[in-house]
């Protein structure tokens, strides 16, 4: 089987991680969700709590060196640079899919890698929210938009350019014209065209 790392960046209740997991199971591949990533990170030596304050894209002062860009001189910032260690440490190792973290920009160079992202709208995402953490309508939808401002942020910070950039992507798809299952269904199509023998 070819190498294959597929990157899926997602708006918040959109199901990318769910897309992802059905993507990783039919490949039978390794799935890293932004959860593992922080996971890893942490077991290197960085506290949690400057985890969540790099998430959030705060105290983030310094610019980018060498191949990544930033060259992190703080602590938030060295959150950051370990998430990119850990992500390339990832995709070398073995076929997989890896969401979110500004995985597509941190493997660009990479030839064996396919980047797709997510989206939905945002009423479809909210009543996404509802059902998953089993909420009400106004809390969803403050959760979808703090987590639509908090990626935003991050994403523009540490690529320069925005979540939803075509430029960033080889496929851009609206989830809620096919589903969950059946989106993860054409995303593997493509892929399989992609890495065919």
């Amino acid at each position: 089987m070819k190498h294959k790392v597929i990157t899926i960046g997602c708006e918040y209740g959109a199901g990318g991680p769910e897309i992802g997991k059905r993507i990783a199971q039919a490949l039978g591949i390794e799935f890293y969700d932004r959860d593992l990533v922080d996971k890893v990170v942490e077991q290197i030596g960085v506290d949690r709590d400057l985890v969540k304050k790099a998430d959030a894209g705060s105290n983030v002062l310094y610019s980018f060196e060498t191949q990544y860009g930033p060259r992190y001189a703080n602590l938030t910032n060295r959150v950051i640079y370990n998430q990119f260690e850990v992500i390339q440490k990832f995709a070398e190792k073995s076929s997989c899919v890896i969401i979110g973290r500004c995985s597509n920009y941190i493997l660009k160079d990479r030839k064996d890698t396919l980047n797709f992202f997510v989206y939905a709208p945002e009423e479809v995402r909210i009543q996404a929210t509802m059902e998953k953490k089993n909420i009400g309508r106004k809390e969803a939808a403050e959760l979808v938009k703090y987590h639509d401002e908090m990626l935003h942020s991050r994403y523009k910070y540490m690529t320069g350019s925005y979540r939803g950039d075509r430029k960033g992507r080889h496929m851009m798809i609206d989830s809620s014209v096919l589903g969950w299952e059946k989106t993860a269904q054409y995303m593997l199509q493509m892929i399989d065209l992609r890495f065919e023998d």
